[in-house]
């Protein structure tokens, strides 16, 4: 679990970028294969929608999150300083190598179990929300107009260097702000925050609701 920042502290050691690679391969793999095998209704434009909904730095980070891997995670003192142990891009390779480790460890088996364990629960989100779950942008332009007649904005601040820019977004309606997320894209930071704010609607009473179309009447 060692990141680059820490590497270049400690001499010639080996980050876990390696790992990240094979992770992110085996990752890919095993969501392909169970919503593959566990939806054969859905056709190859909706498979590749949905792995690539529930593959991704933003949900990998959250999942990071979810099992503390920032805590054990060896980063240099000028990451570990600025909150590198929380940060989406870092937290996502992380997991990426945990898996990598996995599979090096114990094979297939070993890191389908993994990988179902931590995914299954977002694959199960992503078959409910269906084929345009993932365009959380959308959905909450359409729930904003419809419960408090204004779209959505999207505030948008950048740290970090170049190579490795950060994007956090903040998604606002009037002077409430109602979501907030993460990215290494403007677009991802702004589906992210997208996202939070859409579930956080989700749970109120009526708002989502407003926005769903009337059901069509029958002539009689």
């Amino acid at each position: 679990m060692a990141h680059r920042s820490w590497c270049a502290e400690n001499g010639q050691v080996e980050s876990n970028e390696r790992l990240e690679f094979l992770g992110d391969a085996v990752l890919g793999l095993m969501v392909a294969d169970e919503i593959y095998t566990g939806h054969p209704e859905l056709p190859e434009g909706e498979l590749a929608k949905l792995r690539a909904g529930v593959v991704n730095a933003t949900t990998l980070a959250r999942i990071a999150r979810s099992i503390a891997l920032g805590d054990v995670l060896l980063l240099g003192k000028g990451e570990r300083a600025t909150g590198g142990g929380d940060k989406q891009s870092i937290l996502a390779d992380a997991l990426e190598a945990v898996i990598g480790a996995v599979y090096l460890d114990g094979g297939f088996g070993a890191a389908r179990s993994v990988v179902l364990e931590l995914w299954q629960s977002e694959i199960a989100a992503a078959v409910r929300q269906g084929p345009g779950g993932f365009d959380h942008k959308t959905r909450l332009q359409e729930i904003a107009v419809a419960a408090f007649d204004r779209p959505p904005e999207y505030v948008v601040h950048t740290a970090g260097p170049d190579h490795a820019r950060e994007f956090t977004a903040q998604v606002v309606v009037g002077d409430e702000v109602l979501g907030e997320g993460i990215g290494s894209s403007k677009k991802e930071a702004e589906q992210a925050a997208a996202g939070v704010a859409v579930a956080a609607l989700d749970r109120t009473p009526g708002v989502a609701q407003s926005a769903e179309p009337a059901p069509e009447r029958r002539a009689s």
